[in-house]
């Protein structure tokens, strides 16, 4: 039981304090190419993380599939790194119970895996979309995976934490018979009970018959509205940059020329807000802090510190960054730890995705980017490809396919020259959901898209 191992490890410990992090995971998943199911399966996984200190040092020691009779060996290897590390700068008294603030509800429960149960509605579903797939001249390829992820949080000032995790995600992939059209969309989920496989197999066959007409464009920049699946993309990579301590040292977009950090300072006209909340519905995630090890964002000694609804930016404005205790008190701010998910909305009464094409003279229409990379950390400068569909509007309609590009901007620059924020939606990004895929984004349009250069790739 990894109650009871978290338990041994901290009677084991020899070290000044202690935290052990024990993660206990499952995954089931289907996949499938040519309209045809290839492989599917069901796994376990076990990690268990010891955080010794002594004095100001710090020793981490984590290691899969601890054996009983291996538990003393991490438990003493984290002790004597402890030991022998030099004092850590980010030292700061553990968390106790009483201001972790959260209790230990559920600790004693079992862990309840996933199995392959979980597509029970999913799969025949899928099925009938292999079917309608074959008789249209369609091919379906992707993967359906879920992973469920029990961590708990024990430590020798009295926490103990528990937080079950379910993550959930479908790739879908169509392709024209001869494989000269291609069209991609996906979603998140926590159980697969609310995915609508006829309403997304449905989607790529209206993608695939924009695509029946082939338009060459040229470099350059363009009306562009971008569906939630990019802009979370995007919005991510910018939370991901967000960090306090490289802002307040001078080496990213949030740094403001002379010192400091911009925190305060307007990035949009529009009142756009930007936020993580562990109880947001449908994408919740844990309450409190868990960190393996300490970086510049994050800190070994905040591990059980509770997590709220946090305010990234509000109004338009910088309202936080990410930060530990200890970055808190290098600048001046609040301490507001990375959270799991993340959302972003606009002004009220924004448009679906559907109307904000309709209202379009002339415009590009992306389905998703992909490979993106940072160019320059100054601005947050990133570049890309698009994939699978970029589309031609006029006049409220799509017709047809142009080329793909690679794309040069900034996500921060973006936002303040967005002339529309639409209504928000729970996404899937396509680039980041194998490391982030809870996120509630709007689909936004941009009046001049940099389209740097025509892209080969297909």
């Amino acid at each position: 039981m990894p109650q009871e191992t978290v338990e041994r490890a901290l009677a084991l410990s020899e070290a000044d304090g202690c935290v052990v992090i024990v993660d206990e995971g499952s995954t089931a998943n289907l996949r499938f190419a040519g309209n045809t199911l290839t492989t599917n399966g069901v796994a376990r996984s076990s990690r268990l993380t010891v955080i010794s200190v002594v004095g100001a040092g710090v020793g981490v020691v984590s290691r899969s599939a601890v054996r009983d009779g291996q538990l003393a060996d991490v438990v003493a290897a984290a002790d004597r790194a402890a030991r022998e590390a030099r004092p850590s700068e980010d030292a700061r008294p553990l968390v106790d119970a009483e201001a972790a603030n959260t209790g230990a509800a559920g600790w004693d429960r079992p862990v309840e895996p996933t199995s392959i149960d979980v597509f029970g509605e999913f799969a025949p579903a899928l099925g009938e979309a292999f079917a309608a797939a074959d008789a249209s001249g369609r091919k379906l390829y992707g993967f359906a995976e879920h992973i469920v992820t029990s961590t708990f949080v024990g430590s020798s000032t009295g926490l103990r934490l528990r937080h079950d995790q379910p993550t959930g995600r479908l790739e879908l992939n169509a392709k024209s018979a001869d494989l000269s059209r291609s069209a991609w969309t996906g979603v998140a989920t926590r159980d697969f009970a609310d995915v609508d496989v006829a309403a997304l197999d449905a989607t790529l066959t209206r993608r695939l018959d924009w695509a029946k007409r082939r338009i060459d464009l040229e470099p350059g920049r363009y009306e562009t509205i971008l569906p939630p699946t990019a802009v979370s993309d995007l919005m991510i990579y910018l939370y991901w940059s967000s960090g306090a301590r490289d802002a307040a040292d001078g080496r990213t977009v949030f740094s403001r020329p002379g010192g400091g950090t911009r925190v305060g300072e307007r990035l949009s006209p529009h009142p756009i807000s930007l936020y993580s909340d562990p109880a947001h519905p449908g994408i919740g995630c844990a309450p409190f802090v868990v960190a393996h090890s300490s970086s510049r964002e994050q800190s070994v000694f905040d591990n059980g510190l509770p997590l709220g609804r946090t305010e990234w930016i509000s109004d338009g404005t910088l309202a936080n960054l990410v930060q530990t205790r200890h970055s808190a008190e290098l600048t001046g701010l609040a301490a507001t730890p990375q959270i799991d998910n993340l959302v972003m909305e606009g002004p009220a009464g924004g448009r679906s995705l559907e109307e904000m094409v309709a209202s379009t003279e002339r415009g590009l229409l992306l389905t998703c980017l992909w490979y993106i990379r940072e160019v320059d950390p100054q601005s947050l400068l990133l570049t890309g490809l698009t994939r699978d569909g970029v589309y031609l509007v006029e006049n409220g309609e799509v017709v047809g396919e142009v080329n793909n590009f690679r794309f040069n901007e900034s996500p921060v620059d973006l936002l303040g020259r967005l002339t529309e924020v639409g209504a928000s939606v729970p996404t899937l990004p396509r680039e980041w959901g194998d490391w982030f895929n809870r996120a509630v984004m709007p689909p936004v349009r941009v009046p001049d898209f940099n389209m740097s250069t025509v892209s080969q790739a297909s």
